[in-house]
């Protein structure tokens, strides 16, 4: 019965237009229709549906508090006044906070868009798999013309007057191989999977990552990294391999294959130049480490002079390493760790720095929120990144009791704050990732200033992560593969041999620093631990190193190949133990660290010390006819190459 049947909204975007003039062939566009764009399931059939709006109720509104400092100071109310809690120092910037207009979302049937029946004659649905082509045009802005298939008359055209054309071919890259037809760049040839190829695909791809397929014709591939290639399966993997005769292929050109799906990560088959061959070694047994207890309110103070200065850092920063913090502490606590306060300053000089900082703050603030919207549409690059923020902003830890909800007044915050870093460094801008960063930060300041500046000092050491090039991910994952080849060579040549060397399936672990591997707490303790700087540069490698441990033996007796362990460590999610995950890895350092004849690739990837040069061996006797001047023996070039080749050589450059 139609009562009975099950729709479930896949994507949903508002303000997309149909230019009724244009569709009747005539030359004016005098009216536009402005409607809603659906993707649906419907009694397991996917359905694109249209269907017009009418003018939007200007009684729904989300309105901000005069105190944008706090969560706590906002205010939902349906009236033009704002309800004022308090007053602080931030109410001088009272005119960035502007109320904000946000539609109600559509979580019904079809029967909750009104309209009326002049305009629903425009209204549309067709299933998926009679989408045939989609061309893509621009006209100042983007529209798309969908091309079905014989037996269905196509639909009109679809402008996207505000943007968000991307965003539906990603969707639609979800359930559907999009390809870009040969010989034409605009063109994108769809080919729909039988209904459980779809639904396979579905539910190995979340709702916070893009398809894989549908990389080869976006403009900012990069972006679309997080997450994707953890959920690879043989459906998407064979889509890139091509047919059975193909699919048997050398190691090297399977590098070459992962390289085009992770744009930036090609990784040469030779050693990279300063890296060494890691062998065999006996690295002795590993030691047995244990936990403490988080450092509590009683044991910060200790650490605190009569003027606020911290004391004893050292011995501080090593308790918060062998236990964290408790919750209490948390917010003084982590302006220490990633450097917004300075260690030795006193809680007058940070008052002073506060206020400095609020200022700098709400200045980038009102850049952005100060553009007008014909401004932003002379502007792609914020049009873009406001976008990606607005999407990603409303998927980031809905779950948690501090996002959870509609016109929650925690994901305006975190819309504001990624807002306002384009403004701090517009050309990284906003990428995908990011909020995930941010989300535990402002969770823990309750504070928009502080978990601002917060971010940006967490971004400073995550920065390269996110980079076009990814070079600090490229970098990453070559030291993993050296640290791994150390501690397991066995295990290492297994990954090897089945195409799985280069250790790919850790990449959202490094991007992001385990955020979507473990509980929201779990990642609290971590990142925490991890801002210590203890007990060695690269910490969160030997993390990984651990994990990796704790799963070689399932993974090498069940005989797992590329998909099947790329599948298992995804699976990992949310199944970690921190304490026993950290636990290990400290051991593991240790154990390193004790190792001798340690290699120097290995002490420059963890920040130690190189090993001491053997000592040079007594100078030939000179002939008595000549007068050796100072200093001629470390000048020449061949002392030089001597020093390098004994292990003298500078820390490793990648």
């Amino acid at each position: 019965m139609a009562a009975d049947s099950v729709l479930k909204v896949l994507f949903e975007l508002e303000g997309v237009f149909i230019h009724p003039s244009s569709e009747e062939g005539g030359s004016e566009q005098d009216s536009l229709i402005s409607g809603c764009l659906r993707i649906v399931d419907k009694d397991a059939d996917l359905l694109v549906e249209y269907r017009p709006l009418e003018d939007s109720d200007p009684s729904n509104m989300l309105c901000a508090g005069k105190d944008s400092s706090s969560v706590m100071e906002w205010d939902q109310c349906s009236g033009e006044k704002l309800l004022e809690t308090q007053q602080s120092y931030e109410t001088e910037w009272d005119m960035i906070n502007a109320v904000s207009f946000k539609r109600r979302s559509v979580t019904n049937g079809e029967g909750s868009l009104n309209h009326s029946s002049e305009r629903s004659r425009w209204a549309f649905s067709f299933s998926l798999s009679d989408l045939r082509c989609i061309r893509v045009k621009e006209q100042g802005w983007s529209f798309l013309l969908l091309q079905l298939s014989e037996s269905c008359r196509s639909p009109p055209a679809l402008h996207f007057h505000q943007g968000g054309s991307r965003d539906f071919l990603e969707s639609l890259g979800r359930f559907a191989v999009i390809s870009q037809a040969a010989g034409e760049e605009v063109c994108l040839m769809v080919s729909s999977p039988n209904r459980a190829l779809s639904q396979s695909f579905e539910n190995l791809l979340d709702e916070n990552n893009f398809g894989l397929v549908n990389q080869k014709f976006r403009n900012d591939p990069y972006v679309t990294t997080l997450g994707g290639f953890s959920k690879v399966t043989n459906y998407i993997f064979d889509a890139f391999r091509g047919t059975e005769e193909q699919h048997q292929r050398p190691p090297e050109e399977v590098a070459d294959l992962l390289g085009e799906v992770i744009p930036g990560l090609e990784i040469n088959q030779q050693e990279e130049p300063g890296f060494e061959v890691i062998t065999r070694m006996d690295l002795g047994v590993r030691p047995t480490v244990s936990r403490r207890d988080p450092v509590s309110s009683e044991e910060w103070s200790r650490h605190q002079d009569a003027e606020g200065r911290m004391i004893n850092v050292p011995l501080l920063k090593q308790i918060i390493f062998k236990g964290g913090l408790c919750h209490a502490k948390r917010k003084e606590a982590w302006k220490f760790l990633l450097g917004y306060f300075p260690w030795e300053s006193t809680v007058e000089e940070r008052k002073v720095l506060h206020r400095a900082k609020t200022d700098e703050y709400f200045r980038m603030k009102l850049q952005w929120k100060s553009v007008s919207e014909p401004q932003e549409r002379r502007n792609s690059k914020l049009r873009d990144y406001r976008s990606l923020i607005e999407k990603d902003v409303n998927r980031t830890d809905r779950t948690n009791r501090f996002y959870e909800g509609l016109d929650n007044p925690g994901l305006v915050l975190l819309h504001d704050i990624l807002m306002t870093y384009c403004m701090y460094d517009f050309d990284l801008g906003y990428v995908q990732g990011m909020s995930d960063l941010l989300s535990p930060v402002l969770y823990v300041m309750e504070n928009e200033v502080d978990a601002f500046w917060c971010f940006v000092s967490f971004m400073d050491q995550m920065h390269q992560n996110f980079e076009e090039q990814m070079q600090g991910m490229k970098t990453q994952l070559i030291q993993l593969s050296t640290l791994l080849r150390l501690l397991d060579l066995s295990f290492w040549n297994y990954l090897e041999a089945q195409d799985s060397g280069y250790l790919y399936f850790c990449f959202r672990w490094l991007l992001i620093r385990f955020k979507r591997e473990l509980s929201f707490q779990d990642v609290l303790r971590l990142w925490e631990v991890m801002w210590t700087g203890l007990p060695c540069q690269n910490f969160h490698l030997l993390l990984c190193c651990a994990i990796l441990d704790s799963e070689k033996q399932k993974i090498m007796e069940e005989n797992y190949g590329f998909n099947e362990i790329l599948k298992h460590i995804n699976e990992l999610s949310m199944k970690l133990d921190i304490e026993e995950v950290l636990q290990k890895a400290e051991g593991i350092g240790l154990q390193i660290k004790s190792c001798k004849d340690l290699p120097a690739t290995i002490s420059s990837i963890l920040g130690w010390d190189p090993p001491a040069p053997p000592p040079a061996p007594p100078p030939a006797p000179l002939p008595a006819l000549r007068t050796p001047q100072r200093g001629a023996a470390c000048s020449s070039p061949l002392s030089r190459d001597s020093s390098a080749q004994n292990g003298c050589s500078p820390a490793f450059i990648s």
